[in-house]
């Protein structure tokens, strides 16, 4: 399973890369504000870090639109891929973008029917957004297994990139289910090393290590 990283935020990019965490970054434009810096600048600073898939968002709300912008983010970099959201007109802009050449993420999915018409559309990724509907008392994760299994049973190509990932064990779930891709928070990602029971190991060996008076070579 690739981990794309979900922020626009240099410094913890570069982290989290150093440490072959990073296969890819999704951002969109709430991430682009946080960040306060232009969206082409940011982008393409981000593809010279990072070879893999790095998605930046349309924000037109017509399929013509969203082409025009599409294509003017493609030419920031051979790996920038085009996000558009999972309206008509974005697929209508996926497959003209597709069709073209362009890697597209087809963003703000949340039911299986529309990952089918992304899917038929040509969409490299699909990216459907588990926390939200977590928020709103559905099951976030039925919906990755049933998209992973639909795309399955038809071998559709589009890659399963889960997104609006809030927990470690979200991120579990979708290894589980098979996955393609997650997309995750810095903060996300980096909780996957925590557990109550390596630090209290931890703290053990150090009290002990502490009584036997040695140091390590020095």
């Amino acid at each position: 399973m690739r981990f794309f990283v979900d922020t626009a935020d240099i410094a913890a990019i570069r982290e989290l890369h150093e440490l072959g965490m990073v296969d890819g970054v999704t951002t969109n434009p709430s991430l682009i504000l946080k960040s306060g810096r232009d969206i082409a600048e940011v982008t393409r600073e981000i593809c010279e870090m990072v070879p893999g898939p790095v998605s930046a968002e349309v924000v037109a709300s017509d399929a013509e639109g969203m082409i025009r912008e599409g294509k003017h983010l493609a030419e920031i970099a051979p790996n920038v891929t085009v996000k558009v959201p999972l309206t008509w007109d974005g697929l209508k802009a996926c497959k003209a973008l597709t069709d073209e050449g362009h890697m597209v993420n087809v963003t703000l999915c949340f039911t299986p029917a529309q990952a089918i018409l992304a899917a038929k559309a040509g969409a490299t990724f699909i990216s459907p957004f588990i926390g939200r509907l977590d928020d709103i008392g559905l099951d976030g994760m039925e919906l990755i297994a049933d998209i992973r299994r639909i795309y399955d049973n038809y071998g559709y190509e589009t890659n399963l990139l889960a997104a609006s990932i809030r927990s470690v064990n979200h991120i579990i779930e979708c290894a589980r289910i098979g996955a393609d891709v997650i997309t995750a928070p810095p903060a996300v990602i980096k909780a996957m090393a925590n557990h109550i029971l390596t630090d209290k190991g931890l703290d053990q060996f150090n009290a002990d290590w502490a009584k036997t008076g040695q140091k390590i070579g020095l």
